[in-house]
């Protein structure tokens, strides 16, 4: 079937006066299949341009299950995201591990994550929606985030055990932790139900000013068999159309297989 893409409205919309009827039609005609953290306000009007609705944030990301104190709080909120996203159609719930805090042991909060995020995601399967915990740079984006290399988030994927938690691999926010990307994917690539894109520095387009080979990543996807979507999660420089429709081709004819 090969990869689905999508793009997320916060990062094309960015700083810029949209129509949201204009915007999401002219997304759909450029090849765009799916929208990610769109306002719940316009989820049936993407729906009805043929667009599905890929990702919903669960929570804030700061405050994450890496704190057992926070567990039950959590749960109870990110348990009526999931309902909101069944009722609406919405695929995907976005989980965070949180911002470390206390020593900041990463053992302790794997475990915690473990711990919290087992009955939610019991739920999310119930209702038919999957749950997706990211990646995220602690370096410029996200200071203090403690899931901020690919090993934390696979222990917690691997500790939960169960097919409704999957990673979201963020390319861009794993270059600037730890780079090394082509064989990152490869080791954990049956944990990785989602993959966000951007170019590295900067979070601009998929282009030659930026450090990622995103042909090439597309090419290792394309390779290993990847059915999931990618998600086009940048802020472009010139006008959003065009840049996400350049986007786009990068990963509907994958070069440079591995």
């Amino acid at each position: 079937m090969g990869v689905r893409q999508s793009f997320a409205w916060w990062s094309f919309t960015a700083g810029r006066e949209v129509e949201p009827a204009g915007f999401l039609r002219a997304a759909a005609l450029a090849g765009a299949q799916g929208v990610e953290m769109l306002p719940a306000e316009l989820w049936p009007l993407a729906r009805e341009l043929g667009l599905s609705i890929v990702t919903v944030t669960g929570h804030k990301l700061e405050e994450g299950f890496n704190d057992p104190a926070r567990h039950a709080g959590l749960r109870d909120h990110v348990r009526r995201t999931i309902d909101a996203a069944a009722q609406g159609g919405a695929e995907a719930v976005i989980v965070f591990a949180g911002n470390r805090f206390g020593d900041g042991d990463d053992g302790r909060a794997v475990a915690a994550c473990v711990e919290g995020l087992g009955p939610v995601v019991d739920h999310a399967q119930g209702s038919g929606v999957r749950l997706l915990m990211e990646l995220l740079n602690s370096k410029v984006d996200h200071p203090g985030q403690q899931c901020d290399r690919t090993e934390f988030g696979a222990q917690v994927v691997r500790g939960v055990g169960s097919p409704g938690l999957k990673l979201l691999y963020d390319g861009y926010h794993m270059q600037l932790m730890e780079g090394d990307l082509s064989r990152t994917i490869k080791a954990n690539f049956e944990l990785i139900g989602h993959v966000h894109t951007a170019g590295a520095p900067g979070r601009r387009d998929l282009d030659d000013r930026q450090e990622i080979n995103w042909r090439g990543i597309a090419g290792l996807l394309d390779h290993l068999g990847y059915d999931q979507w990618v998600g086009h999660e940048f802020i472009p420089r010139g006008e959003p159309i065009a840049a996400l429709k350049q986007a786009l081709a990068v990963f509907d004819a994958p070069g440079g297989k591995a």
